[in-house]
């Protein structure tokens, strides 16, 4: 163990930036972590009902670095933007957030919650009104599963991620790093880890020790995963529905708020344009949305090709359509897709691990998966799936959407039940 201290260039910066928004940063009273983590800044002041934010830093060289588009919409935003410092933050850093009560909750096994794809701690588990693309109904909650699981007595902590489509080897080096913090601040030796979406992936691989060499092996510190609405068995919607999500992404479309498409050129109002740095791929210019393509695999042999959609069978399998150009899942799989891997990497039996999915294809100002059961989102088959799971406690199906299993008061109620 070693103290962690502020840096102190950073001070002047962080102080003048919490200005805007009312908060504090202290020098760390106790904080401590093994390995290379290093405990930059604590903001005491917050928003969404959290008690304090801690910005930290894991020095190891190993970090894949991250690549933000230049029209920002990965970029962090808000309070998040001060407490990185920076709107593409280095891949090295992350937020934990505190719940309340986080210090004398009676319950004796805290609990990491990890967000998914283009969300954060704040989006997904504590103002799900909040979240950029939607709470998954017509009327969003202001508060959400931290506030909940707090209420109920436990010591509720969450992560942030610099990039919010980020790498997941990263993002799983980083779940580690959480972990052994929360563990340094509570005294526990075990910590619950709640993951949704994309948080499910690098929940998954840092239980199974799925890492490159710089990357640390799971330390025996999970009691339970709760993993939801998860692809585990990979997912493939971005290829799946011709050139729908291109309009979504394509700014010249009129879309911005996602990214990870399949499509490498794409006609809008009747101009070509190309945006490479908008797709799953890596090409020349970057890798920019790569926890995307690393949630890939087919599904066509279970549910065909809708060949209605525009551009269907050429986004799927590769070539020039009527509306635009793709290279194809297969291609993209094979830049480095991470269901493989995962899958032949069992999560050990000493961790109880709970799967909850949804079966309500229905988000709203959302094109819905409906090619077979789902979420609106993830395929109920991926998401059921218990392949190399060693311990299965628990697999419940809720008639909710993919956004709601995180704040539905269905979903609260299970995953304290597990929890429990």
């Amino acid at each position: 163990m070693k103290n962690l201290t502020l840096k102190p260039g950073r001070a002047a910066a962080v102080l003048a930036s919490l200005a805007l928004i009312g908060a504090i940063v202290t020098a760390p009273a106790a904080a401590s972590a093994t390995g290379p983590v290093t405990l930059e800044a604590t903001f005491t002041s917050p928003s969404y009902g959290w008690s304090k934010v801690e910005r930290w830093y894991d020095s190891n060289p190993g970090f894949i670095p991250a690549q933000y588009p230049s029209d920002g919409r990965l970029d962090q935003t808000g309070q998040r933007l001060t407490f990185f410092g920076a709107a593409k933050p280095n891949a090295g850093r992350f937020l934990l957030s505190y719940g309340p009560g986080w210090s004398t909750n009676p319950k004796t096994i805290p609990v990491l919650l990890v967000p998914g794809a283009y969300e954060t701690a704040d989006y997904a588990y504590a103002n799900p009104s909040t979240s950029p693309i939607g709470c998954g109904a017509s009327t969003c909650p202001t508060t959400g599963l931290m506030q909940s699981l707090a209420t109920a007595g436990y010591k509720v902590f969450g992560i942030t991620f610099p990039h919010i489509v980020g790498n997941n080897y990263n993002d799983a080096e980083q779940i580690r790093d959480a972990i052994d913090v929360i563990k340094a601040q509570t005294g526990a030796s075990q910590v619950d880890v709640v993951a949704w979406s994309m948080g499910t992936l690098a929940s998954r691989m840092y239980a199974s020790s799925v890492k490159q060499s710089w990357g640390t092996a799971y330390a025996g510190d999970i009691r339970k995963l709760v993993l939801i609405g998860g692809p585990n068995n990979g997912w493939d919607y971005t290829f799946r529905h011709g050139t729908w999500p291109a309009i979504s992404t394509y700014p010249e479309c009129g879309g911005g708020t996602i990214g990870g498409t399949a499509a490498i050129w794409q006609n809008c109002y009747g101009v070509l344009y190309s945006h490479p740095e908008l797709t799953a791929y890596v090409t020349p210019s970057g890798d920019y949305f790569p926890g995307i393509r690393q949630m890939l695999k087919r599904w066509d042999s279970t549910y065909p090709i809708n060949l209605a959609n525009p551009d269907a069978w050429t986004t799927y399998y590769g070539g020039t359509g009527s509306y635009g150009q793709s290279y194809g899942i297969d291609y993209a799989i094979s830049q480095g897709s991470l269901i493989g891997t995962v899958r032949s990497s069992t999560i050990p039996s000493t961790i109880s691990t709970y799967l909850l999915c949804g079966n309500n294809p229905n988000i709203p100002s959302w094109n819905n998966e409906t090619d077979g059961p789902s979420d609106g989102t993830i395929l109920l088959n991926s998401c059921s799936d218990t392949g190399a799971i060693g311990a299965v406690a628990g697999n419940v199906t809720l008639n909710l959407n993919h956004i709601r299993l995180t704040w539905d008061s269905t979903a609260v109620s299970q995953i304290q039940t597990w929890l429990n």
